[in-house]
C-alpha cells in the first residue's frame, strides 16, 4: 500500500497535463500512487496518460467510457486507490517541489489526523505568483490535531478538495463522495471538515493553481453556475439529517450567502438575461436557511442584504451610484494631490533660501527601498568616525523597519523629506535622488553606486534598446552633473564610471563600503546569521543570486533549485535571492530557502559558504571573502548580445564555470567548487578587483569627504595580509589555533547593515 493516492481526473488539459504529472513523479517522496482518470477527453489526453503509464509503474490511468465530470472522476479514482491518505490535484495545476515530502512529515508529526490542509499559490500566465490571501489560519502553532470546533475560521480557507490530504479510510468510513456538476467541491468539503475528527494544518504551498486566461470552468459564462444551488441543499441536507452538527448552520448560512453574492457580483459569470433569475433562487435559498448567529462582516452587509431581499434593481442603481461617487472620489483625490504636490514644491523653494545645515547628512538607496549597501555602511561610518554630523535616512513606509537606531527616520514626498533635501550639506546615494532635486552651493553629493560593471552601464546602454529601452539619457547626465564624488572599488570601475557617467566629480577608489563588514564580521556572526536564517547546523549553504534578464519579459528562474539539492544531498541548501526589480521567491522548498526579502545581502553572503551566480555583480563583492565562487553562463551569447559586458567572464572568471544546469551539479558533485584551479581563478580575480576593499573604504571616504583628512588615511590592507573571516564549512574543516583580535572602533555585524 503506497502512502498517497494522487488522484487528477483529466479533460482538454493536454496542453498542462504534462507539467502536472512531472510535479508529481518528480516528488523526493516517492511512495505514491498516481491514479489518472481519463474523463472521455477529446484531445491527446488519454494517450498522454498512456505513455506515461508505460514509462512509470506509479502511474495508473483510467479511461472513462463516458463524460461524467469533475465530481465523477474523481469518485472513479477513489475507487481503485490504495493509499493511506488521498490528495486530489486538478490536470492544470501542479504540486511544489517536495511537497508530498512536507505533507507526509506533517501528517506523522500530528498523529495521523483525518484531514490535513495545506496553502496553495495562484500561479498567472505573466509568470506571477500570488499566496493564497488567508494562510494564516493555517498557522502551525497551537495543539494539532484538533477539531473543525477549535479552529472555525478554517472555513476561510478556499473550500476546494485539492488543498487537504484525506485519510483514505476516514473517507471510505463516512461514505463521502463528489456529486456531478461545477461546484461538487462545496458538498465535499464542508461536510469532511465538520465530520472530520481530528484536523492539522501545513502552512506552506503545496499547491501551485493555475490561472488560465480562457478555459477555466469558473470563468466561463452559462447557466451551468445555477448549480451552486443545488449543491448548497446537499450540503444543508447533509447538517438535517445530522443533529450533532446543526451548531454550524448559521456558519454554514453565511458562508452561502457569501458565495451566492460572489458568483452574482462577478462579471462573466452569469449571461444575460439570467441575473434575476440567479437573484430569485438565491433569495429563497436565503430565506429557506437562514439561521442567525453567525456575525457578518460590515463589507458584505450590503451584499447579504442583496441576496436576502433579491433586490436586484436596487443593487444595479446603488453600483451606478457608488460608481459615480468613486469617480467623484478619484477626481478630488486628483486634486488634492495636485494641491499637496503644489505646497510641497513651494515649500521646498522657501526651504532653498534657509541656510544650509553644515552638521546634517541625509542618506538613501535603492530608490528609497531601505537601509543598506553602501549609503548604508557610509551612514554608519558618519556616525563613528564624524559624529558632529546628524544623520537622516530616507525609506518608503514599508521599508523604515530596516533602518537603524540612529538615523532619523524620513518617508519620501513629506514636508520633512524636501527639508532634508534642501538643507542638509551632505547627500547620500547609490542611485539618484528626486530629479525635481536643486543641488544648492555648498551641498556635497555622494554617489556610491552599487556594484563593480561587468554589464553595460550608463551612456553605454544607448548601443542597446532591450536594456536602455525608456531611459532618458538627457535626464542621466544632468544628474551626474549633480555629483561631487563617486566611488569606485578597483581601476576598472573607475575607468568605466568616468567614460559612462562623465562629469566633474571627483572618484574616489578606495573599494566599496559595503564590503567593510567582510574584514570585520567574526565566526560567531556567521552562525548568528545561519540560525536566524534555518540553515541546519553541518550543511553547506549555497547562495545562489542570479541578475535581471533584459531580453525576457518575465524573469523566471534560469536553475531549478529543488533539482539541484535533490541531486547534491541532503547536505547542501541553496539561499535562494531574488534580484531585488523582481522580489521573489526564486523557489521554496525544505532545503531551497527563499531570502528574496532579507534586507541585508552582506549577511547572506557571510552565512554562505559558496556563491553560485551568473553575470551579477555580487561576485565582485563576494570575492572578498575569499570563498568559492560558481559562475553559471549557460545564455552568456543571449545575455552579452542584449546587454553588452566589458569583458568575456568565461575568460576571466572569479572560479569555476558552469554552462549547463547539469554541469553546476557536476562541479559541485565532484568538489571542483572548491579545488585548486577555482582557488588560482578567485585570486587572480581578487588582485583584479578587490584591492581596496580592506575594511576601511567607509573610513576613508568620510575622512576626505566630511574630515578633509586627505593626506594620512588609512593605508591599503595588503590581500596576503587580510584574513575576511572563514565560511562556517572552512571553520569546521580548518578550526582556528587563537582568536585573532578585531581593529577596534568597528561593531560586529548586525542584520540592518
Amino acid at each position: 500500500m503506497p502512502r498517497f493516492s494522487v488522484i487528477v481526473p483529466v479533460y482538454r488539459v493536454q496542453a498542462y497535463l504534462a507539467e502536472c504529472l512531472d510535479s508529481v513523479l518528480s516528488q523526493s517522496y516517492t511512495d505514491l500512487e498516481l491514479i489518472a482518470v481519463d474523463d472521455r477527453s477529446p484531445d491527446a489526453c488519454g494517450a498522454i496518460l498512456d505513455e506515461y503509464a508505460a514509462r512509470d509503474a506509479r502511474v495508473r490511468p483510467v479511461h472513462l467510457p463516458e463524460n461524467q465530470g469533475l465530481g465523477g472522476a474523481r469518485n472513479a479514482g477513489m475507487e481503485l486507490a490504495r493509499g493511506d491518505y488521498l490528495v486530489f490535484l486538478d490536470s492544470d495545476d501542479t504540486l511544489t517541489p517536495d511537497a508530498l515530502r512536507a505533507v507526509a512529515d506533517r501528517i506523522k508529526a500530528t498523529g495521523e489526523p483525518d484531514v490535513l490542509v495545506y496553502d496553495y499559490a495562484r500561479t498567472f500566465w505573466t509568470g506571477r505568483a500570488e499566496r493564497n490571501k488567508v494562510a494564516r489560519y493555517l498557522a502551525e502553532d497551537g495543539p494539532a490535531p484538533f477539531r473543525l470546533a477549535d479552529r472555525p475560521d478554517l472555513l476561510r480557507v478556499l473550500m476546494v478538495a485539492w488543498n487537504k490530504a484525506y485519510r483514505r479510510e476516514f473517507v471510505a468510513e463516512h461514505g463521502f463522495a463528489f456529486p456531478p456538476g461545477y461546484y461538487e467541491d462545496t458538498p465535499w468539503t464542508y461536510p469532511v471538515l465538520m465530520t472530520a475528527g481530528t484536523i492539522a494544518t501545513l502552512d506552506r504551498v503545496c499547491v501551485h493553481y493555475r490561472q488560465r486566461r480562457q478555459g477555466s470552468i469558473l470563468t466561463t459564462t452559462g447557466r451551468a453556475h445555477f448549480d451552486i444551488f443545488d449543491q448548497y441543499d446537499r450540503v444543508f441536507a447533509f447538517l438535517a439529517e445530522r443533529p450533532e452538527l446543526d451548531r454550524w448552520r448559521p456558519v454554514l448560512f453565511r458562508r452561502m450567502t457569501d458565495h451566492l453574492s460572489t458568483v452574482f457580483t462577478r462579471r462573466g459569470r452569469l449571461p444575460r438575461g439570467s441575473r434575476a433569475d440567479f437573484l430569485r433562487r438565491a433569495r429563497a435559498h436565503s430565506r429557506r436557511y437562514r439561521a442567525e448567529g453567525a456575525p457578518v462582516r460590515w463589507r458584505t452587509r450590503l451584499r447579504h442584504g442583496l441576496v436576502h431581499h433579491g433586490l436586484h434593481r436596487t443593487y444595479g442603481a446603488l453600483q451606478l451610484t457608488r460608481s459615480a461617487g468613486r469617480r467623484t472620489v478619484k477626481a478630488a483625490v486628483k486634486s488634492a494631490r495636485g494641491l499637496r504636490s503644489a505646497l510641497l514644491q513651494l515649500h521646498y523653494r522657501v526651504q532653498l533660501r534657509l541656510p544650509l545645515r553644515a552638521d546634517r547628512a541625509v542618506f538613501a538607496a535603492y530608490w528609497n527601498r531601505g537601509h543598506g549597501c553602501n549609503p548604508g555602511a557610509l551612514e554608519e561610518a558618519f556616525r563613528s568616525h564624524a559624529p558632529h554630523i546628524r544623520t537622516a535616512w530616507i525609506a518608503r513606509p514599508e521599508h523604515q523597519d530596516t533602518v537603524p537606531p540612529g538615523p532619523r527616520r524620513i518617508r519620501p514626498g513629506t514636508f520633512g523629506y524636501w527639508t532634508a533635501l534642501a538643507r542638509s550639506k551632505y547627500l547620500v546615494n547609490n542611485v539618484n535622488f528626486d530629479r525635481r532635486l536643486r543641488k544648492r552651493p555648498g551641498q556635497v553629493f555622494v554617489q556610491t553606486q552599487h556594484g563593480t560593471p561587468l554589464k553595460h552601464m550608463g551612456l553605454d546602454l544607448q548601443e542597446h534598446p532591450a536594456a536602455g529601452a525608456g531611459m532618458d539619457f538627457e535626464e542621466l547626465l544632468r544628474g551626474v552633473d549633480k555629483w561631487d564624488y563617486l566611488l569606485s572599488a578597483n581601476r576598472h570601475t573607475t575607468s568605466v564610471w568616468e567614460r559612462v557617467y562623465p562629469g566633474g566629480y571627483t572618484t574616489l577608489e578606495y573599494g566599496y563600503p559595503r564590503n567593510d563588514v567582510f574584514q570585520h564580521a567574526t565566526s560567531a556572526d556567521v552562525t548568528r546569521i545561519r540560525e536566524s536564517l534555518g540553515v541546519p547546523e553541518g550543511s553547506v549553504a549555497l547562495l545562489y543570486a542570479p541578475t535581471h534578464r533584459d531580453y525576457r519579459r518575465t524573469q523566471r528562474p534560469v536553475l531549478d533549485l529543488e533539482r539541484i539539492v535533490r541531486r547534491l544531498g541532503p547536505r547542501f541548501v541553496v539561499l535562494a535571492r531574488a534580484h531585488y526589480w523582481h522580489g521573489g521567491p526564486l523557489s521554496a522548498g525544505a532545503r531551497v530557502i527563499d531570502v528574496s526579502g532579507h534586507p541585508n545581502v552582506e549577511s547572506l553572503c557571510l552565512a554562505s559558504d559558496a556563491l553560485i551566480t551568473d553575470y551579477s555583480s555580487i561576485m565582485f563583492d563576494y570575492a572578498n571573502l575569499d570563498r568559492p565562487i560558481v559562475v553559471h553562463t549557460e545564455d552568456w551569447d543571449a545575455y552579452h548580445a542584449a546587454r553588452g559586458t566589458y569583458f568575456d567572464l568565461r575568460s576571466a572568471p572569479p572560479g569555476a564555470v558552469a554552462r549547463s544546469e547539469d554541469e553546476l551539479i557536476d562541479i559541485f558533485a565532484d568538489g571542483h567548487w572548491q579545488g585548486s584551479r577555482s582557488a588560482q581563478l578567485r585570486a587572480a580575480f581578487r588582485e583584479r578587483f578587490c584591492r581596496y576593499d580592506d575594511g576601511h573604504a567607509a573610513e576613508r571616504v568620510v575622512r576626505h569627504v566630511v574630515l578633509g583628512e586627505t593626506p594620512g588615511l588609512p593605508e591599503v590592507v595588503p590581500l596576503a595580509e587580510r584574513h575576511p573571516v572563514p565560511s562556517a564549512a572552512s571553520a569546521r574543516a580548518h578550526p582556528p589555533l587563537a582568536t585573532v583580535p578585531q581593529p577596534s572602533g568597528h561593531p560586529p555585524v548586525t542584520e540592518t547593515h
